[in-house]
């Protein structure tokens, strides 16, 4: 079982810790209603065993709990969204040029 992530509102980002210790985030800022992930960090042991994948889908599951709009600025978060696209919905369009 995966290990559970929780949103660590004080520091503004979405966490999880490995059974060593070691501690993988999501980070991010907000704005109203509007939350930008803005970078996901996961230590090169936890690498390869779907705890960004984790992170992801329970911040962008909170996104959709509490009506946030996203931007997905983080690249890890906007390919998850593109290989989900149940969460699609959430990210905030860009406007065209």
């Amino acid at each position: 079982m995966p290990p559970e992530v929780t949103h660590n509102a004080n520091s503004r980002r979405f966490e999880t810790r490995a059974a060593d210790g070691a501690l993988a985030f999501l980070n991010y800022t907000i704005e109203r209603d509007r939350i930008t992930f803005e970078h996901t960090f996961v230590p090169d042991q936890l690498r390869g065993k779907g705890v960004a994948a984790n992170l992801a889908r329970a911040a962008l599951s909170e996104a959709r709990q509490r009506h946030w709009k996203v931007v997905a600025h983080c690249p890890y978060v906007a390919g998850f969204v593109k290989r989900h696209p149940e969460f699609a919905d959430l990210v905030e369009s860009k406007p065209d040029p």
